[in-house]
Formats: structure tokens, sequence, C-alpha cells
């Protein structure tokens, strides 16, 4: 029997056995590094890394904050406040103290070349936090989340190489949730820029930052989702790259080495890493950039209105072709959207051509929108559709909403189809409320309870046609099919909304 070499497993044993039987070697037993080679090509598919990190890594930054003792002891709430933060960003933000006598977790490294940097914070300055951020050009521009510098005193900037810099912030944007940052520098190491909306889902990224205050941590992923709405402005990447408290700022990068967004959320239940992590896309972000660059913050186009969402029965029931589009639920007074002449009701479907999807596309359009510039908005309303151009203000804080007079004690009550009560208004109530039509609600405790439908409202329109009194919606009412569903346009305080019923049997 010839000399053979041993092969780890059940089948080479057997291999081995039959040939031992039979005196005839099996070929497979010939190549003793065929294992080794299939285990080779396998891992040749698998992303490296290391050169990414090797080229991106030198230009992210961690970023520590100080606030003043005076003013946190001023503000009693302030630590209340830092533990919502941090359940809804889970990043850039301090880790909760153990105990009094704690030493600070970020120390200065020794050696570091700038001399001002090495300077302690004096004795009225408290740590605040921790962040990351990158660099994106060579005389000392730095990118990071608005949450990870908004309200610190003093912000500083620590490059891979120890040398820390004081930064000046430039400006941020809590909407969109960027920052910039400056420090003094020349020659830095910049990140390259890539575009967010060239990204594909399914594609390698890797998070670089400080989680923890760990310093240049490297985790890897893959995009999941695009333009994820979370509820902030801007629709967010997700992604399952591991990301934690300190991470918040730092580059998304992919497999070109470029930067597609900024780790600025993550999902948890526990505070923790949960497997869903959201960054805010590049582009976005280098458009605020240049605006807090050019002028310290950002302006955008604002229309005075209130919006809603169009859902598929509110779209049936009008008669529209896809519940698509924003409707009009309040109009600003004395903003652009009143003085264009739209109104509560309207239902707007395309913004300077562009078709709307829903609530959230029509606010971004209007806000990346330059103040001044005249849109055109294509509007439904009353199952006609019509071209209205609007020229935008700037957007500024939300006003709170003023209290509309209320109408006076009724006079009359009037029973109808729907199993409600309503009274005619006052031509002076009308004026006091900016109406040209309406009926107010009374009552809606009659043989049926109206879904949606409350004491106080005031009914503008019944399928589109304007409700000028109690006696001309009684008549369309009775005229109505019992089998059909109705859509009632409401006015509550100074929202309007469509409701949608169906009348009583008859």
């Amino acid at each position: 029997m010839r000399k053979i070499t041993l092969f780890p497993g059940k089948r080479a044993l057997s291999i081995l056995m039959m040939s031992m039987l039979t005196g005839v070697v099996a070929p497979t037993l010939l190549n003793v590094n065929s294992f080794a080679v299939a285990a080779s090509a396998s891992l040749a598919g698998l992303p490296d890394f290391s050169s990414l990190v090797d080229k991106v890594g030198p230009a992210v930054v961690n970023i520590r904050t100080t606030e003043s003792t005076k003013t946190i002891e001023a503000d009693g709430g302030s630590q209340d406040e830092q533990m919502q933060e941090f359940f809804r960003r889970f990043f850039g933000v301090p880790i909760p103290d153990q105990g009094h006598n704690q030493t600070p977790h970020h120390v200065p490294a020794p050696g570091q070349k700038d001399k001002k940097a090495q300077k302690s914070p004096s004795d009225d300055q408290t740590p605040r936090g921790v962040g990351s951020g990158f660099i994106i050009s060579q005389d000392g521009y730095v990118m990071t989340n608005a949450h990870v510098v908004d309200g610190a005193d003093d912000v500083f900037v620590k490059l891979t190489d120890n040398r820390e810099f004081k930064a000046k912030v430039v400006g941020l944007d809590s909407r969109t949730d960027v920052a910039l940052l400056k420090i003094d520098g020349t020659g830095l190491p910049k990140v390259a820029i890539g575009a967010s909306a060239r990204a594909r889902v399914g594609e390698w990224v890797i998070a670089i930052g400080s989680p923890f205050d760990l310093e240049n941590t490297v985790t890897a992923g893959i995009i999941s989702a695009k333009a994820r709405e979370t509820g902030d402005f801007l629709p967010l990447i997700q992604t399952d790259v591991a990301v934690n408290p300190g991470n918040s700022g730092g580059p998304l990068i992919n497999m070109r080495g470029e930067v597609v967004g900024i780790n600025s959320q993550i999902y948890s239940k526990s505070g923790g890493f949960m497997g869903i992590s959201f960054a805010v896309p590049i582009d976005e972000a280098m458009a605020t950039a240049d605006q807090l660059k050019s002028a310290g913050h950002v302006t955008r186009g604002r229309l005075g209105v209130y919006l809603g969402e169009v859902s598929k029965e509110l779209a049936e029931s009008l008669g529209l072709p896809s519940a698509k589009g924003s409707v009009i639920g309040r109009v600003e007074k004395g903003g652009p959207a009143e003085m264009a002449g739209l109104a509560g009701g309207d239902i707007i479907v395309k913004f300077n051509n562009v078709v709307v999807d829903k609530s959230a596309d029509l606010r971004r359009l209007v806000a990346a929108t330059k103040p001044g510039s005249n849109v055109k908005l294509l509007v439904w309303r009353k199952g006609v559709t019509q071209v209205i151009t609007v020229t935008l203000a700037e957007i500024e804080l939300e006003k709170q909403a003023k209290n509309e007079a209320s109408p006076a004690e009724p006079e009359a009550i009037n029973a109808n189809v729907f199993g409600i009560d309503l009274l005619n208004i006052t031509d002076a109530q009308k004026k006091e409320l900016q109406l040209s039509s309406g009926v107010l609600v009374t009552n809606v405790d009659g043989a049926t309870v109206r879904p949606g439908l409350h004491e106080g409202d005031i009914i503008l329109t019944l399928n589109n046609v304007d409700i000028k009194d109690v006696a001309q919606f009684t008549a369309l009412a009775a005229k109505t099919d019992t089998k059909k569903t109705i859509v009632l346009l409401v006015r509550r305080g100074e929202n309007s909304q469509f409701i949608s019923l169906r009348p009583m049997s008859k």
C-alpha cells in the first residue's frame, strides 16, 4: 500500500479506508492543499477594509466639548435634557458618571505638537461630551453633528497624530443635524466626498469614530435602506454598521474611500446598538455646510401652510387618481400661501412640476428653494386642478397658533340625515373667523356618533360644494346616496381637514 497523507474529516477517512481495501489511492487525496486553496478562494471574496482605514483614518477626528460649571448649576434640568437627547440620538453625549470623584474620561495625550491645545480647561469647565467628526478641507474645516457641539462653551478637536486644536463653531443647523467647525491648520488630511444619491442598498460601508471615547474605532456593515423616514427633516441612510455613543458626527465611508453620510442616530430600546443605525446623507450635509460657511446659518423657503397626508380612503372619496399629494390643513395668516390664494382643503400634487408623493416631500422641496423664488403649484380643489404661483418667504421659528374666536351660543338646532346638529354662523362671526361659508356642528351625540366629527367643528363643504347655511346642507344631505361615502371639509380651530362618512339609513 502506498504512503498517503491523511485529511481531517469523515469523508477523507472513508476514502482512505476504501483505498486501503482496494489498493487504489483516490485522486482527491493526492492534492494535500485542496482545502487550503478552497478556503483562500472563499476568503478572497470578502472585503478588506484595511486600505480604506489607512486612507481615510487620518482625516477622522475625536471631538470633545466642555461646559462651564456655572451654566450647569444654573440649569438644574440639563442632566435630564442630556439623557433625553441620549435616548434620542445615542451619540455625542457624556457617559453617565458613576461617582463624583471620577477622573474625566478624556486626558490629552503627551507629546502633542499644539502647545495651546495642551492647556487643560479651567477649573470652572466640566467635560460635557464626546463625539466624532471628519476634516473636509486641508485648511481645517471639520464636519460633525449639530447635537455634538450644540450648547458647548468650548470644542476641542483631536487628530490621530495626537495634535489637539480648540475649534470655532462656524455654524450649526439642527434641522439637518449638521455642524461646521474650523481649526487653525494647513496641509491637514482630508476625506474624499462621495455622492449619497449614488449609494446602493446592499453595498459595504464602514464607520470610523470614537464610541465611548475609544478613538479611531472601525466598524463595518452594509447599507440597509435609503431615504428612511425617521421624523427628521431629512430622509436618512439606514445601515447595520455598529455605532454607539461617541460615534456621532463620524463619517460613513463606501468601498471607494468616499464619505456618503454622517453617522447620526441609532434605533434602540436599551440605549445600545441593536443593529440599526442612521446617517445624514452627505449630499444634503455638504449643501448645509456650504451655507454655514458662507453665512453662518441656513436659509430655507417657507410656504406658510400646515400640511396633512392624503389617505387612500380620502383619495377615493374625492376622486383623486391616487393617494398622493399633501392636503393643506391650515393657511398661515398673511403668509405666502394666503397671499397667493391657497386655502384649507387644497391638495398640492406638484411643486414646480415635481410630483408630491407625501407631505414630507413637499416640506423638503419648499425648504430647498431659495426664499423669494416664485414656484408653481399644481393644486387640486373641489374636483378641479389649477396652477397657483406662490412667492416663497424665508423659514422662521414656528409661530404659536392663535385661538380662533368662538361662535356665539346656538340660536337653533337642526337635525339632518347624518345624525348631527348644526347651527348657522352669522355674517359677523364669519368675518371674525375669516370665512365665506360654513355651518357649526353643535352636537354629534344624536342617533349615531359620527367618526372624526367633533362639537365645535365648522363644516365648510359637502362633496366639494360650499355650505352657506343649514338649509342648504340639509337639502344636499337629503339627496345623498346612503350606500356611498361623502366627504366633508371641516375646520377645527385653525386647521382644516377632510372627514369621510356615510349618511344614516333613510
